[in-house]
């Protein structure tokens, strides 16, 4: 594997990057600044869609880059939690991430994570559905989380990857969509781009 960046990150999540590290994308990691707001009226899936996409081609016109053709291809990702129709941002404050996992306790949500990657053939984007199903969760148990520190900076409150994998019980779809990133979606995205992973 190449330790060459391939790809340009157009995010701070370390999640991310561990993902793409994980089928050996070597990446280069450029933040990005954009409004997250709702606009009214929006859908969950084209909300996540939409920042995924601003993200991606903030990341090229931040790089400097001609065009999305010009330079390293660059990836934009964005992911929400979706409770009967509410999309759950970050947490505010404590009382805001108790009140979004009493929502997701003992019931069934959804996750919407898309993923955008501007390169040589545009920008081609894709979004991945998965259901996550919780056990109940005490208000114990959720005030104890809180002080974890855990989920601070994550939608919905939580990290399935982290502690708060003792509050799941089930998935159906992607676990890595969840986690950040839809890896099997992305790398058919980063193909199409040019960009190799492991097995080249």
């Amino acid at each position: 594997m190449t330790s060459v960046a391939q790809l340009r990150l157009a995010s701070a999540s370390p999640r991310r990057r561990e993902l793409l590290a994980s089928i050996g994308v070597q990446v280069e990691v450029a933040p990005v600044n954009i409004d997250e707001t709702p606009h009214t009226g929006e859908s969950a899936e084209a909300y996540v869609a939409r920042l995924a996409i601003a993200k991606a081609l903030a990341g090229v016109a931040q790089s400097g880059s001609a065009s999305a053709s010009a330079g390293l291809p660059t990836l934009g990702s964005d992911t929400a939690v979706v409770c009967e129709g509410r999309i759950l941002g970050k947490p505010e404050d404590e009382a805001h991430a108790f009140a979004m996992l009493k929502s997701l306790s003992a019931r069934r949500h959804e996750v919407l994570t898309s993923v955008a990657v501007a390169g040589p053939q545009g920008t081609l984007e894709t979004t991945v559905v998965t259901a996550v199903h919780m056990r109940e969760i005490s208000d114990a148990e959720i005030s104890a989380y809180w002080r974890t520190g855990e989920p601070v900076d994550k939608a919905g409150g939580y990290a399935i990857q982290g502690l708060a994998s003792v509050f799941v019980t089930r998935i159906e779809g992607s676990y890595s969509a969840v986690v950040g990133l839809p890896l099997f979606e992305t790398a058919q995205l980063l193909a199409r781009q040019g960009v190799t992973i492991w097995h080249d």
